[in-house]
């Protein structure tokens, strides 16, 4: 193959990347426009706190794809303080995750409640689990933090799923353990895999949970946005 043709291919490459690219854009901008002309009807009409919260969400989502985080962040924490006020937990740790992607200061912060809300509330196990993953993600390869979010997202999936659910998300939460081991310790055999889950305390929901409110801690630091005894309080027992 001549060299032009080459340089040919690699340039019609770029340009389809980036016509997809704006193409991608373009749908996010049409699509957030339709969510702000919904947003302002559901203000005309005087709809219920939790209806225009979850617009906010869904606007705060639609800025995040389009990187605009500082938007998306003041929205998507006004949209955190309603639900929480009205008890709508799983919204709030949706919201929580959509925070942690705007990537701005306090998006730590907003993981970390976003992780108390999913293992302390009965909320959607597969939001749970990506609640998770991400603190699997964003620690390094040396971390005890990101096994012990794995493991919690295992235990959750098979305490909180069914059926077709709990398959997929128990072989997703075991192979996302498996890959932790592999880069926290050089696990490659079974024998090592288990040995490795009884030194770092993997096997009992007591002791992992703990370390994973210390976990929580490291994230939110301080910056707690709502009582958590209070809250605790409030849930059925």
């Amino acid at each position: 193959m001549k060299a032009y043709d080459i340089t040919n291919r690699l340039s019609d490459t770029a340009a389809d990347s980036i016509t997809r690219q704006g193409a991608e854009e373009a749908a996010l901008e049409s699509h957030l426009l339709a969510l702000q002309e919904q947003y302002d009807t559901l203000r005309r009409i005087d709809a219920d706190d939790e209806r225009l919260a979850d617009a906010k969400l869904q606007m705060a989502r639609t800025l995040v794809g389009l990187g605009r985080g500082g938007q998306a962040w003041s929205l998507g924490r006004e949209a955190f303080d309603t639900f929480m006020a009205q008890d709508a937990f799983e919204s709030a740790a949706d919201c929580c995750d959509v925070l942690f992607r705007t990537e701005e200061s306090s998006s730590l912060a907003a993981l970390g409640q976003g992780i108390w809300l999913a293992v302390t509330c009965p909320i959607d196990v597969e939001l749970a689990v990506e609640l998770l993953t991400h603190v699997v993600d964003e620690t390094p390869d040396d971390s005890d933090g990101a096994a012990v979010a794995a493991t919690t997202a295992l235990f959750l999936a098979d305490l909180r799923a069914e059926g077709v659910q709990r398959e997929n998300l128990t072989f997703f939460a075991s192979q996302t353990l498996a890959d932790v081991a592999r880069r926290h310790s050089d696990i490659d055999s079974q024998e090592a895999f288990d040995l490795w889950r009884d030194r770092l305390e993997l096997r009992e929901p007591d002791k992992f949970l703990v370390r994973l409110r210390n976990v929580i801690e490291v994230l939110v630091q301080d910056d707690w946005w709502f009582d958590r005894e209070a809250l605790q309080q409030r849930l059925p027992h």
